[in-house]
């Protein structure tokens, strides 16, 4: 059997995606195939297909961009014992999701309650990872930590987002960062905001003269220098997205984490999300054939929300 996949055969832009048929992949062991019903954009698979993270100008042979993923189980290889065909799952796929079927390792991947949709229930692996490992890095992890108070820079975003839910869940006094026309939006998910830019820290001081514990960058936007003010430390702030600033200022910069901690979490959020105590990220649809788009849209921030794929 054959099925539809984008795939770029060079670095370079977003028009060396293409839109191949190939054979359906099968599954190895620990693995099962799905049919994808949504896989989300994410800076990675833009960074690297642009060939920034290489040190050659084509991959050694055709590379289909994507990692999160929702979909239907439609094979399993050996030793798959917790799913079976026709259950509905997410998470993260071994690559190669923008495609109409992917495989994904068992250990990566939960079961999607039916009352959440595909292409919302694909925005959230990489979110809820990276807000659960973040905080754990602060020293915010799972559990009570009223008394401390959090800087969020990017708010508003997929990740900064479920970053304050999680961190307001766990007592935590959050201030979020996002521009003028997202306050109401990081208020309602239980933070004080306030407008990102010039004069971060001043407007931080104003709205916490008690100060600031924490901070984690989510945007890349050029803060750490007034989160590290306002924390005091260096050790005291994360990011995600200022490579170079962490360097310069001593600030940890973090990229990955454990992958069996990563499911947990997603496990977590999900049920959290069908209970409706977690407010999922904004979403933006769009066809395979308009991949290059969607990552070009993504890349140059031209559209709000996560961008999401959808076969």
């Amino acid at each position: 059997m054959t099925s539809r996949a984008v795939q770029y055969r060079r670095f370079g832009g977003p028009e060396v995606l293409e839109i191949v048929e190939r054979e359906d992949p099968a599954p190895g062991e620990g693995q099962v195939r799905l049919a994808v019903r949504a896989a989300p954009v994410n800076p990675l698979d833009w960074k690297l297909r642009s060939g920034a993270m290489a040190s050659a100008d084509a991959p050694p042979e055709p590379r289909v961009p994507g990692f999160d993923v929702a979909g239907v189980v439609e094979a399993v290889g050996d030793g798959v014992v917790d799913l079976a065909v026709g259950d509905e799952v997410l998470g993260k796929s071994v690559g190669g999701a923008y495609a109409e079927k992917a495989l994904a390792p068992v250990r990566a991947l939960t079961r999607k309650p039916a009352e959440v949709a595909w292409e919302v229930a694909a925005a959230l692996p990489t979110g809820v990872a990276t807000a659960d490992r973040v905080l754990g890095l602060l020293g915010l992890g799972a559990g009570d930590h009223t008394g401390t108070t959090l800087v969020v820079d990017g708010a508003a975003g997929a990740v900064g987002m479920i970053t304050v839910q999680l961190a307001v869940a766990r007592g935590v006094t959050v201030i979020g960062t996002a521009s003028e026309a997202h306050q109401d939006d990081v208020r309602a998910l239980g933070a004080m905001p306030v407008v990102y830019g010039e004069g971060l820290a001043d407007r931080v001081r104003a709205v916490a003269p008690q100060g600031v514990d924490r901070a984690v960058d989510t945007a890349g936007q050029g803060s750490l220098r007034d989160l590290v003010a306002l924390t005091g430390a260096p050790e005291k702030v994360l990011t995600i997205a200022d490579y170079a600033g962490a360097q310069e200022l001593g600030v940890t910069f973090s990229s990955g984490g454990d992958p069996d901690a990563e499911t947990r979490a997603l496990a977590d959020a999900v049920a959290l999300l069908a209970d409706g105590r977690l407010r999922a990220p904004a979403v933006v649809t769009y066809p395979l054939e308009e991949a290059g788009k969607a990552q070009d849209d993504n890349q140059h921030r031209r559209v709000a929300g996560k961008l999401v794929l959808v076969p």
